[in-house]
């Protein structure tokens, strides 16, 4: 009697193809919550700044217990609404007065360093503001004589102020002041030399990056107000000063809620 062949089958199993698959799935959850990660920016990107801080204020005060199982989109979308605590008033409303004038300060030294002696700062907590004196001194004049035409220390000396001021939360006032020798350029009196001194500083600033909308004045004070007061002919008394006015907004807005146009009832 012959024995009948023994026949062996070998299976190779092969998981999850020709290198694997289990990366695919933890690479397509990743690009997934890349997508969702940008698409959350873009989303805050488009926001109001009001409507930012109702949403941050939702989530403050959010209490799992209270709003277990409803979503605030879906709050959103079924009320078109979206209470919050939200008081109006913006964290960017109170400023540190010291904190700005340190900051300026550290410009004059490091990017006006030779021109430092032209500049004076000083501060006022009752009025919320920051003063810039920009003086001229001996032999170092900010204007041609007797005219409004800023001299290339005056421009370098604004051109870099302006850079820090462009972006600062407050209106700027500018105010041209002479000293108490009588304008001889022809019917140019100091109430005009000041004003159009003030014009100029202006548009240099604007010129350097200043919105027109952050101008809240330009006004001439001839020689009415000396810097040095015992010395009325000082060359201190002929400059422009600037003045950074920090006042938070007075008014306090109620509550809104979010809207939408295209909600449905």
């Amino acid at each position: 009697m012959t024995t009948p062949p023994i026949i062996i089958k070998k299976v190779k199993k092969i998981v999850g193809g020709h290198h694997g698959g289990s990366w695919k799935i933890a690479y397509a959850d990743f690009l997934a919550g890349m997508m969702t990660f940008f698409l959350l920016m873009w989303l805050v990107s488009i926001m109001e700044p009001k409507q930012k801080a109702q949403v941050a204020a939702y989530f403050r005060k959010f209490n799992i217990f209270e709003k277990a199982g409803v979503s605030m989109l879906m709050e959103y979308y079924r009320k078109g609404t979206l209470k919050s605590e939200y008081s109006g008033i913006m964290p960017e409303a109170k400023f540190d007065l010291k904190k700005e004038e340190e900051k300026i300060k550290k410009i004059v030294e490091t990017r006006l360093k030779s021109l430092k002696e032209h500049i004076l700062i000083e501060i006022s907590e009752k009025e919320k503001i920051i003063r810039i004196e920009i003086v001229e001194l001996t032999n170092q004049p900010l204007f041609q004589s007797g005219s409004a035409e800023l001299t290339p220390t005056a421009k370098s000396i604004l051109q870099t102020l302006a850079q820090e001021l462009k972006d600062v939360s407050g209106t700027i006032t500018i105010e041209g002041h002479t000293d108490a020798v009588p304008s001889r350029r022809g019917k140019l009196g100091n109430w005009e030399l000041s004003t159009a001194r003030a014009l100029s500083a202006m548009l240099e600033l604007e010129k350097n990056g200043i919105s027109p909308e952050k101008i809240k004045e330009v006004v001439g004070y001839a020689d009415n107000f000396p810097l040095i007061k015992d010395n009325p002919s000082d060359p201190r008394n002929r400059r422009i000063s600037l003045v950074i006015h920090y006042q938070p907004p007075k008014e306090t807005s109620q509550v809104q809620p979010i809207s939408s146009t295209n909600s449905t009832p």
